[in-house]
């Protein structure tokens, strides 16, 4: 047995009130809501009001479900207002909310080339899971300079059906909108490509009609063979009329899958096989979660691209430079038709070191039992993120951080933990946690039954909290190993000579390694951003934390409280 709970605890954490939902948080949750409202034609949005009242009262932050309930209620009484009645309201309220902040955006990102006009921007997500932390950069590079040059961002679900092994999933959606909610990310339009197939259609029988493109029924093992020899299959010559009358085929349901494709006229001569003939729309009979078996006919992503490019008007697409192909394509088609197309800025690959990014690995490690969903730390997904206490400014700030630089990098997580730690430090009230505990006991102790420690080192206003002590206390099995028989001190007790039958030294601070330590504890399981899970025993100040709150467990990193019970789990954020 680990030791019994000592009546002489008496606990004195500085935590705010469960019940704190008080008149004056009523009020700063109204503001924040009208400005919403009146900034968003009438209809407040619940994150980004509890994400104002957060930043501006951060001692809220571990009652973040508390203050989300409660603005539940406030935004939907502001949204039953008119937006004259919101915006008269908000001007005798704080009348300088009713002007839009001018933000400081991060200049170090090079100007986006050949800026004519209003600047429009996309997101283009594949709703096959979750946002990950690679996903993270295009969106906020996009973000950054729309909101640089005041401009329109649009999300643009690309959700036409792909291979086998890619295919959109009813629940993406609402994984990749609750990632960019995290990151604070507005998209002023959202639009989905699989409401838009008649659109593609269009194009595609306009290429057809035009000359630029053919049905083809060649084989793919023909295709490949006839690309790598540069050859010219035999439906390349057919007529205009030909075409279109295959095309209605494939529309009608006369082709099997695999039996017709729409291939694209580039050069059978070009230096790059893959941008021979490239096929623009394919056959899939795969359900699709939106629209079902609606349609049998689906665009390629190149196609899909050209067209929505043009068509939303977007400006400047921003994507990684292993995908110049993609540009080639779409310009390749905008150039057939007579179309001027928006600007191409590229970006080098980023990989997080030792990490490994894929929507589809995920689903298939979900599917199978080897993670726990897409919040499993191992999937880096935003959902995540927040799990484990990483902040969406530590997140932004990383991005940024690299810039637009067409060369690859390969960067440590660590550098994303800087930035977080620079957030949470001053935050994160301090507590004890001994993992993998063994038992000592303390000869010649004085009678000390508690000893006082403040929340914070660096803040003692916050208050103290208490920690029982006596001859017997709990000491990691790491630090007994590496310490035993040398003098130690018991972090905030005493200094003692390291053994099963420790002997007391002194109660004086001296220079030598400090160590953690407890008398009484209950159990504690921490979980590791490998999957890991450690367990041990926290102080009994834990109890009075909340779900979601930050926390550091002193030399060993800092973790966010995930469920109260027994154990309390919490998840590991970082050093």
């Amino acid at each position: 047995m680990l030791g019994a709970v000592r009546p002489c605890f008496r606990p004195i954490p500085k935590y705010p009130n469960p019940h704190f939902a008080s008149v004056s948080l009523d009020s700063l949750i109204r503001k924040y809501a009208l400005q919403n409202a009146v900034f968003f034609d009438g209809e407040a949005n619940v994150k980004a009001v509890v994400g104002k009242v957060l930043a501006e009262d951060k001692s809220l932050r571990s009652k973040a479900k508390d203050v989300t309930a409660l603005a539940e209620k406030v935004v939907a009484e502001v949204n039953t207002l008119t937006l004259e009645q919101q915006t008269e309201e908000l001007e005798k309220i704080d009348p300088g909310l009713l002007e839009k902040p001018k933000v400081e955006r991060d200049m170090s990102l090079p100007d986006l080339p050949n800026v004519k006009g209003d600047v429009v921007m996309r997101l283009a997500p594949y709703p096959s899971g979750p946002l990950h932390i690679g996903n993270a950069r295009m969106v906020l590079l996009n973000d950054e300079y729309v909101k640089r040059h005041n401009g329109k961002l649009l999300l643009v679900y690309d959700d036409t059906i792909g291979s086998k092994e890619k295919l959109p999933t009813a629940e993406a959606y609402d994984y990749i909108k609750e990632g960019l909610d995290w990151l604070e990310v507005e998209c002023h339009e959202t639009f989905y490509k699989s409401d838009r197939m008649d659109l593609f259609y269009e194009w595609g029988e306009r290429l057809l009609r035009e000359g630029h493109a053919y049905v083809c029924e060649c084989s793919s093992e023909d295709l490949r063979t006839f690309r790598k020899e540069e050859k010219e299959c035999a439906h390349r010559g057919a007529s205009v009329e030909e075409n279109l009358e295959n095309w209605k085929k494939m529309l009608e349901g006369k082709y099997g899958e695999g039996e017709a494709i729409v291939r694209i006229k580039t050069d059978m001569q070009h230096p790059n096989p893959a941008f021979r003939d490239r096929v623009l729309l394919r056959i899939s009979e795969r359900e699709h979660p939106r629209v079902g078996g609606k349609y049998r006919v689906w665009p390629m992503l190149e196609l899909s691209w050209a067209v929505d490019d043009y068509e939303l008007g977007v400006t400047h697409i921003l994507r990684g430079k292993e995908l110049v192909m993609e540009d080639l394509m779409e310009k390749w088609i905008w150039d057939a038709l007579g179309l001027e197309g928006p600007e191409f800025v590229h970006y080098g690959m980023m990989r997080l070191k030792g990490v490994k990014l894929s929507k589809s690995q995920i689903r298939r490690k979900i599917e199978n039992g080897e993670l726990t969903g897409i919040s499993d730390p191992r999937t880096w997904s935003m959902q995540s993120l927040e799990r484990r206490g990483i902040r969406p400014e530590a997140v932004r700030s990383f991005i940024l951080s690299l810039g637009m630089s067409l060369t690859d990098i390969e960067v440590p997580a660590e550098n994303l933990y800087a930035e977080n730690r620079k957030l949470i430090d001053a935050e994160a009230a301090r507590h004890f946690f001994v993992p993998d505990p063994i038992r000592i006991e303390i000869t010649g102790v004085p009678n000390i039954e508690s000893v006082e420690i403040p929340l914070h080192p660096e803040f003692p206003e916050r208050g103290m909290r208490q920690l029982s002590a006596g001859d017997v206390v709990f000491i990691t099995k790491e630090d007994f190993d590496t310490h035993k028989g040398e003098k130690v001190r018991l972090k905030d007790f005493c200094n003692i000579i390291l053994d099963e039958r420790s002997d007391f030294v002194s109660l004086q601070v001296d220079d030598i390694p400090k160590i953690q330590w407890l008398y009484d504890h209950i159990p504690v399981e921490v979980v590791m951003p490998d999957g890991s899970v450690v367990k041990g025993q926290g102080e009994l100040n834990l109890e009075y934390t909340e779900v979601g709150q930050l926390i550091q467990f002193e030399r060993f990193g800092f973790v966010k409280i995930d469920s109260k019970g027994d154990p309390i789990v919490a998840y590991f954020s970082h050093k």
